[in-house]
């Protein structure tokens, strides 16, 4: 990837930190500055990444070109609520990524029930296709919410399914630790890897339609299960995987993800309890949202970015450490504290610009 992609790429996640302190501290602004931090992060960002890590080619295509365009539009015109503008580019942005994913695989997702195919397909081909779906999923939730009014649900909401752009960027980030595991090509470690994949790919569905129906109880059944099949995984790709530097922060990943599916569930058994209050337990789901959105998608994406550079110069164990201290004490802290926020915001600046700029002249 090239100088100015890296660059383009790590304004903008530093933009989108900024913007996710932004409306804690200028509550009297009715744009939702969190709306447009999460699209920077998860769909600009992320977005455009998967397209062009996708095509797999060195200079970027007008089709991600396209891409990362609309999408800022999108961005803006949802944050400033123009929703018009937001549903005829979705349509856009639906066509480029549906034309990237069967230019890659095929119309139909019939890949997913090849037992002979690699499973790290199968995810890279799920995060396509969750990319796509969310574009409409989004869309409907907009003209329900907004001009038709047909279903009236709590947690149908837009910011709801916003947050749902970051299942794509987890699919793909899987991907890449199911294709380091490939060189395995045992009977059983293939059953194993299938079945986290189903596991996975399916519980996130379920997970999400429980959210909206409000069952906490099939909530922690279906986190405990993605949290079983995360386990998995990380044994798998810890014990398996080969010893290289990619290893090292994709590792650092995996433990941000079984993070989050303990938070996930502490959270859940919070919200059934009778003394539940949402302003008593803000700091648990703050830990949750933050080791999710800049801790393992920021790992996924920033191996991705730099997939062809490693070994890069950079003291790996020193980098994340400081990634872990950031995303579950400072920038949850932050959210409290306007000097933890600032403080938060320069320790992600170093670790992007880090993982992104470090020569790669040097083993680590």
């Amino acid at each position: 990837m090239s100088i100015k992609l890296k660059s383009l790429f790590s304004i903008l996640m530093i933009t989108a930190i900024v913007f996710g302190f932004i409306h804690i501290y200028s509550p009297s602004i009715n744009y939702s500055f969190e709306r447009l931090h999460i699209f920077l992060f998860n769909l600009c960002t992320g977005g455009t990444i998967l397209l062009y890590y996708t095509q797999a080619r060195t200079k970027i295509s007008w089709t991600v070109r396209l891409f990362f365009a609309g999408s800022l539009i999108y961005a803006f015109s949802a944050f400033l609520k123009l929703y018009p503008l937001t549903i005829l580019t979705s349509a856009l942005l639906f066509v480029l990524v549906e034309k990237t994913r069967i230019e890659k695989f095929s119309l139909l997702p019939i890949l997913f029930f090849k037992q002979n195919k690699p499973v790290s397909e199968k995810f890279h081909q799920a995060a396509l296709l969750c990319l796509s779906t969310g574009l409409i999923i989004a869309s409907l939730v907009i003209l329900n919410n907004e001009y038709f009014k047909l279903v009236a649900m709590e947690k149908l909401t837009l910011n709801t399914f916003f947050l749902g752009f970051s299942f794509p960027l987890s699919l793909i980030t899987l991907s890449l630790v199911f294709s380091m595991l490939e060189k395995t090509d045992t009977s059983s470690f293939r059953i194993a890897m299938e079945i986290c994949f189903w596991t996975i790919t399916l519980g996130v569905i379920i997970f999400f339609i429980f959210i909206l129906f409000e069952k906490f109880i099939p909530q922690i059944l279906v986190t405990s299960a993605l949290s079983i099949a995360v386990i998995t995984v990380f044994y798998l790709y810890y014990k398996f995987a080969d010893n290289i530097q990619q290893k090292l922060f994709l590792t650092s990943g995996i433990g941000f993800l079984i993070f989050t599916a303990i938070t996930g569930i502490a959270y859940i058994f919070m919200q059934i309890s009778d003394s539940y209050d949402p302003q008593k337990t803000k700091w648990l789901l703050n830990m949750h949202v933050f080791a999710s959105l800049y801790g393992w998608n920021l790992c996924g994406l920033s191996v991705i970015c730099r997939f062809d550079d490693f070994p890069i110069k950079l003291h790996s164990p020193t980098v994340i450490i400081i990634h872990w201290l950031t995303a579950i004490i400072l920038a949850p802290m932050g959210v409290f504290h306007i000097w933890f926020a600032a403080v938060a915001i320069i320790g992600y600046s170093f670790i992007i610009l880090t993982l992104f700029f470090s020569t790669n002249n040097k083993q680590a």
